[in-house]
């Protein structure tokens, strides 16, 4: 990971999100789809001390411009909100790349890629890794209304099939992508299901993944105060492969996690069985 400076090329609105666009000098090494940045945000003058943390869209450098990362954010609180509201050639204090990125089949096997919302921002550049590796590829992207719904149109031109799903029926079907699941990966034999948005949709995607025998990649949606392991927000209930639960971080060890060992059903506690829990009773 690398800490710089970028300055803001880009600001656009795509439906109810921002499309990012920074531009840097700096040398940030390989980034791969699944890795994540902290961006600092609020000024020198806010308050506001905590980074926030967004998937990485996509990557492309250029000898006469540098290096341009794009992010993809809903402007929902004071600190997102600012950030979507800079101009162009706005400084901004970048790390990146973070996290533990998807892994990629070293043979051609069927994939099914799962997004909801603005979790469709790093499905792109995944599935053409996927398609350069003969991979096929079936995507399901679901959201509240056709509104918050992003990169249909790019993964219409780079997937086998694509389905979506708004809870409101405004585009696609009419329901949830776990509704539509089942029958996609059916018709393709999907053996990897990638899946990245809400931790409630996670879930629904490693249980379906599980009944069918299919490997499921999930990037967790979990709030990363730091993006480097130091500050502990982000710990979440995953078995290894001894078995024992441990609370690992998000931010280092994730944020992709094979879906059968997030035990979703205690995210957000600390099960009583979890390596180092608190002992009840006095003993």
């Amino acid at each position: 990971m690398t800490q710089f400076r970028a300055r803001l090329a880009g600001n656009r609105a795509v439906g109810e999100y921002r499309h990012l666009v920074l531009v840097t000098s700096a040398e940030i090494g390989q980034v791969r789809p699944g890795h994540f940045a902290t961006v600092a945000v609020g000024g020198r003058d806010s308050g506001m001390l905590l980074r926030r943390a967004f998937s990485i869209h996509r990557v492309s450098t250029k000898p006469s411009t540098g290096t341009a990362i794009e992010l993809v954010i809903a402007a929902k609180g004071p600190g997102t909100q600012w950030l979507a509201s800079q101009p162009e050639g706005t400084l901004i204090d970048v790390i990146a790349p973070l996290g533990r990125p998807f892994s990629l089949p070293k043979e051609p096997v069927p994939c099914v890629l799962v997004a909801g919302g603005y979790g469709a921002a790093p499905m792109i550049a995944l599935a053409e890794e996927l398609r350069s590796r003969g991979c096929r590829v079936d995507v399901v992207l679901g959201a509240a209304t056709e509104s918050r719904l992003f990169g249909v149109l790019d993964l219409k031109r780079i997937a086998d099939s694509i389905t979506v799903t708004t809870d409101d029926g405004s585009l696609g079907v009419r329901g949830m992508v776990s509704d539509v699941l089942p029958d996609v990966m059916r018709r393709a034999d999907s053996a990897v299901v990638y899946a990245c948005g809400p931790m409630g949709m996670l879930r629904a995607v490693s249980e379906i993944a599980a009944r069918t025998g299919a490997i499921a990649q999930c990037a967790v949606e979990e709030a990363m105060a730091c993006g480097v392991g130091v500050c502990m927000t982000c710990v979440l209930p995953v078995v290894g492969d001894d078995g024992r639960t441990r609370m690992v971080r998000s931010c280092t060890e994730g944020p992709v996690f094979r879906g059968d060992r997030v035990r979703w059903d205690a995210v957000g506690t600390v099960p009583a069985d979890a390596v180092g829990a608190p002992r009840t009773g006095g003993h």
